[in-house]
């Protein structure tokens, strides 16, 4: 099955290349704030947990931005970064419902929704995003995240992989 088909048959199963897009967004704001919420009332603040091998389940809340950054600027970072996942989220939500976009692209753009609005809501709520993952070998950790994070990330690689693969064709 190619790509092509496999997204549009995947965006047709949330009830259609424009509102499914966004029923995917929701249902990642809903199992980030989910797992949040269970990591907040299961685990005491700043303790860990050993999940598996090279992964901890920890409870840290991030002031700043990706990987902390911004974490010591004195609190209106949280304003800014509120601010800017709103209207990065309105953006995709337009791009999403003007419906062009198809494939890994609206892929990435739902994963990229559903992300930022996890961490806003999380920002509006507590002040900070809640990180829970802590991956890890030996004594060296990655910087604590969570599934809005990840979801970001597959997002933005979806869709440089979508563009790279329209760049290639072009040519």
């Amino acid at each position: 099955m190619s790509a092509r088909k496999y997204y549009g048959r995947l965006a047709a199963a949330f009830g259609g290349p424009r509102w499914g897009w966004l029923a995917l967004a929701t249902g990642i704001v809903l199992a980030d704030q989910g797992a949040k919420a269970w990591i907040t009332s299961w685990l005491p603040y700043g303790a860990s947990a050993a999940a598996a091998p090279f992964v901890n389940l920890v409870h840290l809340l991030n002031e700043g931005a990706a990987f902390s950054l911004f974490a010591d600027a004195g609190g209106e970072q949280r304003y800014f970064l509120t601010v800017v996942a709103l209207v990065v989220s309105a953006g995709l939500v337009f791009l999403l419902l003007r419906g062009e976009d198809t494939g890994r692209t609206a892929l990435g753009y739902s994963l990229i929704l559903g992300g930022a609005l996890g961490n806003a809501v999380d920002r509006i709520l507590r002040g900070a995003v809640v990180d829970y993952l802590d991956l890890y070998v030996g004594s060296l950790h990655w910087p604590a995240f969570n599934l809005a994070d990840s979801a970001i990330v597959m997002g933005v690689l979806l869709i440089l992989l979508g563009n790279s693969g329209a760049t290639r064709s072009a040519r």
